[in-house]
């Protein structure tokens, strides 16, 4: 019998590991862009393999579910988050540990888009998986970014408000990837400067008051009150859960009413997730006319639209559909809405233009500004999972964190 060597079998694992790596890498990156077009229900085991061109088999070796395998996505994200949190957590001060992120937070998406690194998944649908060891590693990732601003305070309102920056600086990166390819890889450092411009120091020029505005945002006049009832529920539970979470029994439990009852009024639950987006758009644009016919000035215009869509998302009193879950919108209707949230992001670039005419606003980039206007109001739907104080504590120091730039709200930092 022919003697194999100890070194022949070495290489031999050698190559298979590398063999299951690189089979593996594929299966991975495969999966982030279903997820990132689709959501978490829109990926497959089966479209994964039909991708690759292997049977279904060859992706169950790997990972045995579709749970487990969107899970490992997202956990790769979270590490690279770490990576980049880490890298920059050795400046000296707060400002340029936040800087340091950011920017390298930059740097590693336009390596992606330039095909240098894979692409990492979007957490968009992330509480479609509901993973423990994904919601353990999230929280841990959270509390490392927390930490570039500076030693942790005791327990309190002070300690509170540092997750609301927190939560709003991670909420700019992660709607950033939405925004960011509509300009050239090598435009993405200056995208990142004017970016941080707005974050450490705000939108409203020196001597700009800061008060949350006290008007609810308008409805529609003559609302089924019943629908809206419906679209309020859903709104709320694919917030706190995705669309995957928000199931037809959620919703009917959540009314308490029956599914009988449910399918009287709405088709299917798509159409309903759809009419979510419609409120929502409806409630926005509604809000930008009544900040802008009264309003005397842009910074009047963007400050007054902006704390009141938070306040509204915040208290809860006319929850907002989060624009993340576009992803898990049926695909016919993706582009339409996505077209319909740019007009309300150019809304909010012409009120940034008009106050830098007035000289009521800083002279800021209007278009960067307006996509983190749109950012802040849509991540106000999760502050309350990060910052534990009075619903309008939390409004105050989040808006006027973005406002007027992160170092107003903890002034000691540098």
């Amino acid at each position: 019998m022919t003697q194999i060597s100890a070194e022949t079998q070495a290489g031999g694992k050698q190559r298979r590991t590398e063999k299951f790596r690189t089979r593996q890498a594929a299966i991975m990156r495969t999966a982030v862009d279903l997820i990132n077009h689709k959501g978490v229900r829109g990926m497959t085991l089966v479209e994964v393999a039909a991708r690759l061109d292997i049977g279904p088999t060859g992706v169950i070796y790997y990972f045995a579910s579709k749970e487990e395998l969107a899970a490992a996505c997202f956990l790769r994200t979270i590490e690279a988050l770490d990576a980049l949190i880490e890298a920059a957590a050795s400046a000296a001060t707060p400002a340029e540990r936040l800087r340091g992120f950011v920017r390298g937070y930059v740097a590693l998406v336009r390596d992606i888009a330039l095909g240098v690194r894979d692409p990492l998944a979007v957490f968009n649908d992330v509480r479609g998986v509901n993973d423990p060891v994904v919601n353990g590693a999230y929280i841990g990732m959270f509390r490392n970014a927390r930490g570039l601003l500076g030693p942790l305070p005791p327990a309190g309102a002070d300690r509170q408000v540092r997750n609301a920056i927190t939560h709003l600086v991670l909420s700019q990166l992660f709607w950033l990837v939405v925004w960011l390819r509509r300009y050239d890889p090598e435009d993405y450092d200056r995208v990142a400067d004017r970016l941080l411009d707005v974050l450490e120091n705000g939108l409203g020029c020196a001597g700009a008051a800061f008060s949350l505005c006290a008007r609810t945002p308008p409805t529609a006049p003559n609302v089924d009150v019943s629908r809206e009832t419906f679209l309020r529920a859903a709104t709320e539970i694919i917030n706190e859960q995705g669309c995957v979470g928000a199931s037809v029994d959620k919703i009917s439990a959540r009314l308490n009413v029956t599914k009988g009852s449910f399918y009287h009024h709405n088709e299917a639950k798509d159409d309903l997730v759809v009419a979510c987006f419609r409120r929502t758009l409806d409630v926005m644009r509604r809000t930008q006319r009544l900040a802008i016919q009264e309003a005397g000035d842009g910074w009047g215009q963007i400050s007054a639209a902006t704390t009141s869509l938070v306040q509204c998302q915040v208290s809860g009193a006319t929850p907002l559909l989060r624009t993340s879950a576009l992803t898990s919108a049926p695909e016919t209707m993706q582009r339409e809405l996505v077209s319909d949230f740019d007009r309300i992001s150019l809304n909010f670039a012409s009120m940034i233009s008009d106050g830098i005419a007035d000289g009521s606003v800083r002279p800021v980039d209007a278009h960067v500004g307006a996509q983190m206007v749109t950012a802040t109001i849509n991540a106000a739907a999760e502050l309350h999972l990060w910052a534990a104080l009075p619903p309008q504590e939390a409004a105050t120091a989040y808006a006027r964190a973005f406002l007027h730039g992160w170092r107003s709200v903890i002034p000691a930092q540098t």
